[in-house]
C-alpha cells in the first residue's frame, strides 16, 4: 500500500483541455483530485503547470485507481467512441463492486445505455453526464446533465453540483446540475441541447443575413445584436455574435466574418438529434433545417454548380424604415428560437416516455440557464411554465403563446421579405411552418392517407365513425371496412 492509496476523492482520466480544466474545477472546490492520461508526459505537465491544484498524478492506471477512496469515483474525459470503450475495458478489472464511472464526453446516448448495462453486469455504476460550456465552462462552471442509477447520483451528485455553474434563485444560488434519469438520459438531454444550439446559431445567421441585405454593415449589425442582448433575446449566443461581428481582421482590415470561409463544421450531436427525432416520429424540422444548412454550406461542388445554373433575386432587402425592419427581425428571431426550444423539449418528453426515463423538463430548463452554450433569459420563462403545469408542448404555455401571437405579424413579414429578396431562411421559414402546422385544425394529411390507400391499400380512418376503411380503387370504388377483410 502506497501513501497515495485512498487519498483522492475523485479522479479524472484524460488530460486534454476539457479534462484538465474539469480536474482543476474539482480541485478549486476543495476535492482532492487524482489525474491520469494515457501518456505520462501529459499528466506530468498538467500537474507541473497547476501546482495549486495539488493533484495526485499517476503514471500507471492501476496506481491511479488505487489512489482513490472507496467507492471510487472516476470521470472519463477522453474522445468519444472507441477511446471511451478502451478506457472502460481497461478500468473494469481494476475496479470493485460499487465503484462509479462517469463519462463526461459527448457520447451517443445509445452507447451510454450499452455501457451502463455492461458495467452493471460487473456490479459497477456508470453515469453518462452531458457537460456543456466548453473549455471555460469546464473550469469555471458548466451545465451538467448526469444520467445513471439514482444510487450513483448519491455519491457523485454533490460533487457535480458543486463544480457546476450557479444561477440566482429564490433560495439562493442554484446549481446548473440535476439528476436527469437512468442510463442514457443525461447524454440524450445533452444531445438535444446541442440540436437546439444548432438551430439557435442558424437563426442568428439568418438574422444577420437579413440585416446585411437591408444595408447594415457588420459593425452596425454588431450594435444591433448588442442592443438585442439587453432584452428578451438576452443570451450567450447573441452576446458573442456581437463580438464576432465587431472583430476586424488584422491582415486585411475587413470584418473578420467576411474573411472566414462560409462552411460550417459539425461533430455529430445535431445529426443525432435529427435522427432520433425521425426514429421517434417527433417533428423537429427547425433543428433539422439547421443541420441541413450546415451540410449545404459544406458542399462546395453543389453550391458551385447551383450558383452557375440558377437565377433569382440578389439578396437585397428593400426596406422603407430600417428601424422597423430591424425590430421585425428581432421578433422573428425570438419566435423562431422559441420553436426550436419547443421542438427539442417535446423530443425529450417523447423520448422519456419511450425509454422509461422520468425526466423533469422544468429542471432541464433550469440547469440550462447558466454554464451552457444555449443559456438565455428565455429559459427562466420556460422553466416556470413547465413547473406550473404538465405541458404537452411549450407552445401552449400562456406566456409563450401570447408572445408568439405578438410576434406573428413581424415574423410573417420577415419570411415574406426574405423570400422575395432571395435571402435563404430555412430556419425562420421552417419554424413558422411548424407553428402553422401544429395549430391547424386540419392538415393535408387526409389527402396523403387517401393517396396511400389508392396505391398501397394502406387504409384510412374517418372523422365521422370508428373503424379502419379502404376504398376499392381498382374496382367499383366502394368503401369497405378494412377490419372485415382480414
Amino acid at each position: 500500500m502506497s501513501e497515495k492509496t485512498g487519498s483522492a476523492q475523485i479522479g479524472v482520466i484524460g488530460m486534454a483541455v476539457m479534462g484538465s480544466n474539469l480536474a482543476r474545477n474539482f480541485a478549486n472546490h476543495g476535492y482532492r483530485t487524482a489525474i491520469y492520461n494515457r501518456t505520462w508526459a501529459k499528466t506530468e505537465a498538467v500537474a507541473k503547470d497547476h501546482p495549486e491544484a495539488n493533484f495526485i498524478a499517476s503514471e500507471d492506471l492501476g496506481e491511479f485507481v488505487d489512489s482513490l477512496e472507496k467507492p471510487r469515483r472516476i470521470v472519463i474525459m477522453v474522445k468519444a467512441g472507441a477511446g471511451t470503450d478502451a478506457t472502460i475495458d481497461a478500468l473494469i478489472p481494476l475496479l470493485e463492486p460499487g465503484d462509479i464511472v462517469v463519462d463526461g464526453g459527448n457520447a451517443f446516448f445509445q452507447d451510454t445505455r450499452r455501457r451502463e448495462e455492461k458495467l452493471r453486469a460487473h456490479d459497477l455504476h456508470f453515469v453518462g453526464a452531458g457537460i456543456s460550456g466548453g473549455e471555460t465552462g469546464a473550469l469555471e462552471g458548466p451545465s451538467i446533465m448526469p444520467g445513471g442509477s439514482p444510487h450513483s447520483y448519491e455519491y457523485v451528485g454533490k460533487m457535480l453540483e458543486d463544480i457546476s455553474a450557479k444561477v440566482d434563485g429564490p433560495n439562493g444560488e442554484e446549481p446548473c446540475c440535476t439528476y436527469i434519469g437512468t442510463d442514457g438520459a443525461g447524454h440524450f438531454v445533452k444531445m438535444v441541447h446541442n440540436g437546439i444550439e444548432y438551430a439557435d446559431m442558424q437563426f442568428i445567421g439568418e438574422a444577420y443575413d437579413l440585416l446585411k441585405g437591408a444595408g447594415l454593415s457588420a459593425a452596425e449589425a454588431a450594435d444591433v445584436f448588442a442592443q438585442w442582448n439587453t432584452g428578451d433575446l438576452d443570451s450567450y449566443l447573441i452576446e458573442i455574435t456581437s463580438e464576432v461581428l465587431r472583430q476586424t481582421d488584422a491582415e486585411t482590415g475587413k470584418p473578420l466574418v467576411d474573411v472566414i470561409v462560409d462552411a460550417a463544421g459539425m461533430k455529430g450531436t445535431g445529426t443525432w438529434t435529427v435522427q432520433e427525432a425521425l426514429n421517434l416520429g417527433v417533428p423537429a424540422a427547425a433543428i433539422a433545417e439547421a443541420v441541413f444548412a450546415r451540410a449545404a454550406s459544406s458542399s462546395p461542388e453543389l453550391r458551385k454548380a447551383a450558383e452557375a445554373a440558377l437565377t433569382g433575386p440578389d439578396g437585397v432587402v428593400e426596406v422603407e424604415d430600417r428601424a422597423a425592419f430591424v425590430e421585425d427581425v428581432r421578433q422573428a428571431l425570438w419566435a423562431s428560437k422559441v420553436i426550436a426550444y419547443a421542438q427539442g423539449l417535446h423530443l425529450i418528453k417523447v423520448a422519456a416516455k419511450d425509454y422509461g426515463w422520468d425526466i423533469d423538463v422544468a429542471a432541464v430548463a433550469r440547469i440550462w440557464r447558466a454554464g451552457c452554450i444555449i443559456r438565455a433569459k428565455l429559459l427562466d420563462r420556460i422553466a416556470n411554465e413547465y413547473a406550473a403545469g404538465n405541458l404537452e408542448t411549450l407552445l401552449e404555455a400562456p406566456s409563450i403563446a401570447s408572445g408568439l401571437a405578438e410576434s406573428n405579424p413581424a415574423w410573417r413579414r420577415v419570411v415574406a421579405k426574405a423570400t422575395l429578396a432571395g435571402v435563404p431562411i430555412p430556419g425562420f421559414s421552417s419554424a413558422l411552418s411548424y407553428y402553422d402546422l401544429v395549430r391547424a385544425p386540419r392538415t393535408n394529411a387526409a389527402l396523403t392517407q387517401g393517396l396511400r390507400d389508392f396505391f398501397g391499400s394502406h387504409t384510412y380512418r374517418r372523422v365521422d365513425k370508428e373503424g379502419t376503411f379502404h376504398t376499392v380503387w381498382s374496382g367499383d370504388r366502394s368503401e369497405v371496412n378494412a377490419e372485415d377483410t382480414h
